[in-house]
């Protein structure tokens, strides 16, 4: 940075006068102004300047970036001094300004609502779990069409059989769809899945749509249908433990063929 510091003649004998000219950023070229007093001390901006000073310099035409008294500046104060309504109201002159006055920015601050309604015992009912609730898209499964699941090969998965019980709801619904909104059903909600209980919802789903369930038929799950999938997922877990048992006595197996052929070797 460049300094040059130089004495202040508008201000009292001592006063020096430091203007810092920045090299470099984004601001290079841009001047800073500062000033000293007799005893050294450092002044950034007018109004600590005139707390300073006080009554014994008049720094009303003073400016600060070039360090002289400027009367021009003192008259256009005044000028916009007069003119303004604000500032005659506070100076204790009447107001004559007739036009009504107007918000020049939005309020972002929160306004007290005054309700007057005709009917004061009237009782508006409120649901706090619907108002809380998000809006959601009909017919949203529709996006999944299409999709499909691969493995670590990219092969096709092969999707899930659904039973016959189960029938879509909606228009173009396929299986695949159905699937898709009833896995997402399990997964978001903790509500029981119970399907379209609506009649209605067959003929015009777009009106009569429950969003919270899938889109398939009201449907019934069976004690024995339970007791086919525990039996179903009972099968799982002994195919699953026999091949890791397997597995383990696989590597067993090897580690100590590895162990034997060390020590004939």
């Amino acid at each position: 940075m460049e300094r040059k510091r130089t004495d202040c003649p508008a201000l009292p004998p001592g006063w020096k006068k430091e203007e810092v000219i920045r090299k470099s950023g984004l601001s290079a070229g841009k001047s800073d102004v500062y000033y000293y007093s007799p005893t050294g001390k450092k002044f950034r901006s007018k109004p600590q300047l005139a707390r300073y000073l006080g009554n014994t310099v008049d720094l009303a035409c003073f400016d600060f970036r070039t360090g002289k008294m400027m009367p021009g500046k003192m008259q256009k104060n005044k000028q916009r001094f007069r003119h303004d309504p604000f500032s005659q109201a506070k100076g204790g002159k009447p107001d004559l300004n007739t036009a009504l006055p107007i918000r020049q920015t939005a309020s972002i601050f929160k306004q007290p609502v005054t309700k007057v309604t005709n009917h004061p015992g009237n009782k508006v009912k409120t649901d706090l779990q619907r108002a809380t609730e998000q809006p959601r898209q009909l017919f949203w499964e529709r996006r999944l069409r299409g999709l499909r699941s691969l493995d670590v090969t990219e092969q096709v998965l092969r999707t899930m059989d659904l039973p016959k019980g189960l029938q879509s709801v909606g228009p173009d619904s396929s299986d695949d769809t159905l699937l898709s909104a009833i896995a997402s059903a399990l997964h978001m909600s903790s509500a029981p899945i119970t399907g379209q209980t609506s009649v209605a919802a067959e003929k015009n789903p777009a009106i009569w749509l429950n969003t919270s369930q899938p889109l398939c038929k009201a449907f019934v799950v069976t004690d024995e249908q339970i007791r086919e999938q525990e039996m179903k997922v009972y099968q799982a877990r002994r195919s699953l433990e026999e091949a890791l048992m397997a597995d383990s006595l696989a590597r067993a197996a090897e580690n100590t063929r590895g162990l034997f052929e060390g020590k004939t070797a």
